[in-house]
C-alpha cells in the first residue's frame, strides 16, 4: 500500500466532533477517513464507556455507512476482520500508555505508531485472506502469524 501523510488531530475537541458526529450520522463521508476511524475508537475506549467496540463498532459503521449513501455488502462498507484487529491494536496501545494522556496525544501517537498505518493489518494477513469475502462478513484469523 502507498505511504499516505498522516493527519494528525490538533486537540481533544477535533476528535470528539468527529466522533460525536459518527455517531449522529452527520460527519460528511469524505471524513470518514482511516484516521478517523481509529481517532474515533480511542475516544470510545477512553471515554464512551457504555459502548464496547467489539460489540458495537460493528452496527454503528453499518447504520453509518447507510447514513451517508454507502453500502455495506461483500465489496464495500463494512468489514468485520479489519475493525475487529484495530480494535484490538488500539486496545493494547491504549494499555501502554499513561491514563491520563490527553485524547489528541494518544491519538496522535496511534497514528504515528506502526499500528496505526493502514496497512499495519498485512504483517499478519496475506491480502487474499484479508479481502474475502469471509473476512470482511466475520472475524477470520491470520493467517501469516498472531496479531502481536
Amino acid at each position: 500500500m502507498p505511504d499516505h501523510p498522516i493527519r494528525r488531530f490538533a486537540d481533544d475537541a477535533a476528535i470528539r466532533s468527529v466522533g460525536e458526529r459518527f455517531l449522529a450520522r452527520t460527519l460528511p463521508k469524505p471524513e470518514w477517513t482511516h484516521e478517523a476511524h481509529l481517532a474515533t475508537t480511542c475516544w470510545l475506549i477512553k471515554e464512551r464507556p457504555e459502548i464496547v467496540p467489539e460489540r458495537d463498532l460493528p452496527d454503528l459503521i453499518r447504520r453509518f455507512n447507510d447514513g451517508v449513501g454507502g453500502r455495506n455488502d461483500d465489496r464495500e462498507g463494512y468489514h468485520e476482520t479489519i475493525t475487529q484487529t484495530y480494535v484490538a491494536a488500539i486496545r493494547a496501545h491504549l494499555s501502554e500508555r499513561k491514563g491520563d494522556e490527553a485524547l489528541v496525544d494518544s491519538v496522535n501517537a496511534l497514528l504515528a505508531s506502526e499500528r496505526g498505518r493502514r496497512d499495519w493489518p498485512l504483517r499478519f494477513y496475506s491480502p487474499k485472506r484479508l479481502f474475502s469475502i469471509a473476512a470482511r462478513r466475520r472475524y477470520v484469523a491470520p493467517d501469516l502469524r498472531p496479531v502481536a
